[in-house]
């Protein structure tokens, strides 16, 4: 165990049917949309969502990438192949299935150097996993995305609860909503940014730009749609809403709410909501709005919008004007629709662990308890596997060591400046008690989710859930740029059941640190003794 810590040590010394339009790397039809087998090539291309050409990164050459469509009790098999080659943005990757459990398969979690070294240029990997009973709204991106690779993934239920009060509900009413840089992503790393725009579906308009083509999203008189909205962005979040139209909410990040009638939401990045919208209103375009908490974000131009289309309507943009909304979503009136209630004894305090996290902020860095997050070199699950004393695992101060089948109560206070902050656990939903901003605590039917506002200054939020899913979960920020600065711990639940939990890991996975340590000119010693503990 001594030796196998010492070279854990020395590594850690050693420095991770159709929406009409999408980017212009889609053509003005239906996208592609890919089952639950299938194969992504990860490469770079030009394109001009917003009328500005820039390189990105891309998914077979689109961004968004494609949606990935499956049905209840699926099985996951995705090969991930990597040809990335500009290195004026990362050229490395990993994909995180954002919001799937992975339940005894924390290796194909898909977040670089918590649960797998990156998948290096011209090498593949095979994420195999079942969501088991998931349904809902998911997505996928990798951590090094801000140059684009995001994309949609949905899981849909034959027997769907809510299915009396929709008559559509396709990959033509999948609605990303993701914030665009025209700077490469590096260039951006520890400093103040803004997003040039924001796009629907993959189109947008940027101030001083063209008026490039904006998504378009078709309906027809009295039909009642489904809309799946994701919020993709690295870091805005935004007032959602169409122009004469109320929605009700069914859906919070994958699980089902109780009806709730609004006419604006505001979605962090990472969460997804799905709305009912009633095309109910006069045959004509309506504007669909998002407008991000830039400063200076405004409707002129057709920016931050996107256009609803009535069957019969001219093609042209709308004139519908926007009004201050009466009914916005406040996230204490959501209420989760199947076994309501948070777990444990009720009442703030009574769970068997309760853990309370500040967060600050020094000048561009970001602290956790006075620990700021450092990938470390070795992924967590491995020092895991290897059998590294729960107590030593790196990166030092950032991990947590929960027991097994303990209700957990979080407590995050936001001391430092800046938010509101969208916090993020990977491997579970959570209860949301205390919602940000607000002063009661609800135990009884709080909405239940996998993405929540922790606030700004001065405000807190309070989640619960069980641990019930061994393996070493990431909770983090999920602003990129937050994260990349530090906003980050790991949840390591009963890392002595892990091995057990996860097996068999497949070979394939042992793989890719030796790859990467060879990427990077590191020495074979110990990534040959990985391939040695996988093939045992």
């Amino acid at each position: 165990m001594i030796i196998i810590f010492l070279i854990v040590s020395l590594i850690s010394a050693i420095d991770a049917t159709s929406i009409a339009s999408r980017s212009q790397s889609y053509p003005l039809s239906q996208p592609a949309v890919h089952g639950p087998k299938t194969r992504m090539t990860i490469g770079n291309g030009v394109i001009a969502p917003d009328g500005f050409r820039r390189p990105a990164t891309l998914v077979d050459g689109v961004f968004p990438g494609p949606l990935i469509a499956a049905q209840k009790g699926d099985r996951f098999d995705i090969e991930v192949v990597n040809k990335l080659k500009d290195d004026s943005m990362s050229e490395l990757t990993s994909i995180h299935w954002h919001g799937i459990s992975q339940n005894g398969t924390n290796y194909a979690d898909g977040t670089s150097f918590v649960t797998q070294c990156p998948i290096t240029p011209n090498h593949t990997f095979t994420y195999s996993f079942s969501a088991q009973n998931q349904t809902g709204t998911f997505w996928y991106h990798s951590h090094y995305s801000c140059d684009g690779l995001r994309g949609p993934l949905v899981i849909y239920d034959p027997h769907e609860p809510m299915a009396h009060m929709y008559d559509v509900d396709d990959a033509s009413t999948v609605i990303t909503l993701a914030d665009w840089y025209h700077a490469f992503a590096r260039n951006l790393r520890h400093q103040i940014v803004f997003a040039n725009s924001m796009l629907i579906n993959g189109h947008g308009r940027y101030a001083g730009g063209h008026k490039s083509k904006l998504a378009v999203i078709k309906v027809r008189p009295g039909k009642r749609y489904r809309l799946r909205l994701i919020q993709m962005s690295c870091d805005s979040n935004v007032l959602f809403s169409i122009d004469g139209h109320n929605l009700t909410v069914i859906e919070a990040d994958g699980l089902l709410t109780e009806p709730l009638l609004v006419d604006q939401l505001q979605i962090f990045a990472g969460q997804r909501y799905s709305v009912i919208l009633s095309a109910d209103q006069p045959v004509d375009n309506y504007w669909v709005r998002s407008l991000p908490d830039t400063p200076n974000a405004t409707y002129d131009g057709g920016m931050n919008s996107a256009i609803l289309r009535y069957k019969g309507a001219p093609r042209a943009d709308p004139t519908t004007v926007n009004t201050t909304s009466t009914n916005p979503l406040q996230e204490t009136n959501l209420h989760a629709l199947i076994n309501p209630g948070a777990p444990g004894v009720p009442g703030y305090g009574n769970a068997n662990v309760n853990l309370k996290l500040e967060v600050s902020l020094i000048d561009t860095t970001f602290y956790i308890n006075n620990v700021t997050f450092t990938p470390p070199t070795v992924p967590v699950l491995l020092q895991i596997l290897w059998g590294v004393d729960p107590t030593q695992l790196l990166p030092n101060g950032s991990v947590y060591i929960l027991g097994p089948n303990q209700v957990v109560e979080l407590t995050m206070v936001i001391t430092g400046l800046g938010g509101p902050h969208p916090i993020h656990l990977h491997g579970h939903t959570f209860d949301v008690v205390q919602s940000a901003g607000s002063s009661t605590f609800n135990y009884v039917n709080p909405v239940r989710r996998d993405v929540v506002s922790a606030g700004s200054a001065g405000q807190q939020m309070v989640i619960r859930w069980v641990t019930d899913n061994s393996g070493p979960w990431f909770l983090h920020c999920h602003i990129d740029w937050h994260l990349d600065d530090g906003f980050a711990v790991v949840m390591a639940e009963s890392p002595l059941d892990t091995s057990a939990h996860v097996s068999p890991v497949p070979q394939d996975w042992g793989r890719l640190c030796p790859l990467y340590d060879n990427h990077q000119g590191m020495p074979l010693t110990v990534a040959e003794g990985v391939l040695d503990l996988i093939e045992q």
